[in-house]
């Protein structure tokens, strides 16, 4: 026996099917194996498949010149993209569609021209979705993530796609779909016009000619619960109080009002079941997926002409700076071959200007710094520094395997130290961290300025710097090298301030045997999270901190 999703799924592809163009696509959630297999061989086939890639070029989109036939027939000659005819278009790894891919496909599908896309997310956490522009268009929403081979079975019957006439529904339908929609969060109006084209196809696919309860239960599971944000109160539910016993014209109630109201609910039940237990707590607590803060892991973007994943070429020169796209130079010389020949008759060969070079360009990570300012004040010596020393050798090995750069700080008696500029050797930062000796005072103003200074260096040469700090939080040295301990308080404020002003992920590591408040508001100035770790050994100390880098 198949699972209820399995059975859903395939009634959104015998609805997409009717109407590909009208309906938009649907959107699957589901990691590529034999369940993902097996949906996309029932996939209808009224239009031609077209497979896309979050790469896809702007001339395989929409067309261009094409340089072998231009090159041959001395004329131009231009080849048709992939959204010149209606298409389905399969969109693998949707989850990483890029903003400018996302913008360029949804233009397709509001141009009406008969598009249909499947997007294929395979994001391994919620956090990894189809971009919203995309989604907002697709009228299936399918989440297969939970089912197994032994869930589905193979569709053997094809999807009905001949001609059909549409079924009728009346406006007050409409209208329930609207105020369903409104009542379970979904502020998109597509969702449900997408509803009430889903409805009459299930008509259709029923034979029949009007739309009824059935068909608009089946349209709610499929397009309106997908996509709910909350669920109406309990008092929502319940009828308004009865008229004053005297109010004989109220009493006497319209029939057409009874049927009105019974559809609401009902179509309300069934979003309801739609949803899974865990789901329904999330929207209750009114918590939803967002993306997460912290680092990825991972560097940021940046251009490069030399390695990285290729992007569009653009005008350049030869410099021999630039790696020539000898491709993109051809076919912005082709157009003027003739003209050009005409000029210069003498000449031989292809007329090749300045203004026809395009040179390539790729989109790079840089590599990530991690500057670690530990605190090795007599305050810090007395209580945690081997524990902290014990996980910033944790996170050195990890960030060693990632290939990241790393940094040390100490700061103690009246000033702080770059002890280890970056770098990726583990064997010299371990050496460096375990020479590092404790006692003093804890001029923390001193050590987040010197990391400051090291961030803006290093982010002048490519790398992106974050900054970890590891303190028991007894500032009591100022910036000048004073002991004043409300004014070393303040320094390290205000340098705080400028590292988070700055954009500087940062992250802070209570050490001390209890969690200090001024430690956490240090974190909050610093835009970073705060992480107390009493009675808490290196073991723990690398896994929290690795947790809060790498969420």
């Amino acid at each position: 026996m198949t699972h209820p999703a399995w059975d859903r799924a395939i009634l959104a592809l015998s609805l997409l099917a009717l109407d590909p163009g009208g309906l938009g696509g649907v959107w699957i959630r589901c990691r590529a194996g034999p369940v993902r297999d097996r949906l996309l061989a029932a996939l209808p086939s009224p239009l031609a498949q077209r497979r896309l890639h979050p790469d896809i070029s702007d001339t395989q989109l929409y067309g261009g010149l094409d340089l072998t036939a231009t090159m041959q027939a001395g004329h131009v000659v231009r080849q048709d993209g992939i959204l010149a005819k209606a298409a389905m278009l399969l969109l693998p790894m949707a989850e990483r569609t890029p903003p400018g891919l996302a913008g360029r496909l949804a233009t397709a599908l509001d141009e009406d021209k008969g598009h249909c896309l499947v997007a294929l997310d395979e994001g391994a956490d919620p956090e990894e979705q189809l971009p919203p522009a995309l989604a907002d268009r697709l009228a299936f929403h399918l989440d297969l993530s939970d089912l197994g081979h032994h869930d589905t079975a193979e569709v053997t019957a094809p999807i009905p796609v001949e001609p059909f006439e549409m079924a009728k529904a009346d406006p007050d339908q409409l209208k329930e779909l609207v105020l369903l929609a409104a009542r379970l969060g979904v502020s998109s109006l597509r969702a449900p016009l997408f509803a009430l084209r889903a409805a009459q196809r299930n008509a259709v696919l029923n034979g029949r000619t009007k739309v009824d309860q059935a068909d608009l239960v089946a349209a709610t599971e499929l397009v309106l619960a997908p996509r709910a944000t909350c669920l109406p109160d309990a008092a929502e539910d319940t009828p308004p109080p009865p008229p004053p016993p005297g109010d004989t014209a109220q009493d006497q109630s319209d029939p057409g009002d009874v049927e009105t109201g019974l559809p609401q609910e009902i179509l309300l039940e069934a979003a309801r079941a739609m949803l899974p237990p865990d789901l329904l707590a999330r929207l209750a607590s009114g918590s939803g997926s967002r993306n997460r803060g912290g680092s990825s892991g991972s560097g940021s973007k940046k251009r490069g002409n030399r390695r990285g994943r290729p992007l569009p070429s653009r005008p350049g020169r030869l410099d021999g700076t630039n790696r020539i796209d000898l491709i993109a130079t051809l076919r912005a010389a082709a157009p003027w071959q003739t003209l050009r020949r005409q000029q210069s008759p003498r000449r031989s060969g292809l007329h090749i200007r300045a203004g026809d070079i395009r040179v390539r360009q790729y989109q790079e990570m840089s590599d990530r710094l991690l500057i670690f300012v530990v605190d090795a004040s007599g305050s810090a010596a007395m209580a945690r520094l081997a524990e902290a020393k014990g996980a910033v050798e944790l996170l050195l090995a990890e960030a060693y395997a990632r290939r990241d750069h790393v940094a040390l700080v100490g700061f103690r008696g009246e000033s702080a130290e770059l002890l280890l500029p970056p770098t990726r050797s583990l064997v010299q930062t371990k050496r460096r961290l375990a020479a590092l000796p404790g006692g003093g005072g804890t001029p923390m103003a001193a050590g987040l300025k010197t990391a400051l200074d090291l961030a803006g260096q290093t982010r002048g040469r490519g790398l992106t710097p974050t900054v970890i700090l590891l303190t028991d939080g007894r500032a009591n040295i100022a910036l000048d090298g004073t002991a004043n301990r409300e004014r070393a308080q303040s320094d390290a404020a205000k340098l705080a301030r400028t590292i988070g002003a700055q954009g500087l992920p940062a992250l802070v590591v209570d050490t001390s045997a209890r969690p200090q408040a001024q430690l956490k508001e240090l974190a909050h100035t610093l835009n970073g999270p705060y992480l107390p770790l009493p009675r808490a050994d290196a073991t723990r100390l690398g896994a929290a901190v690795s947790a809060a880098l790498d969420p």
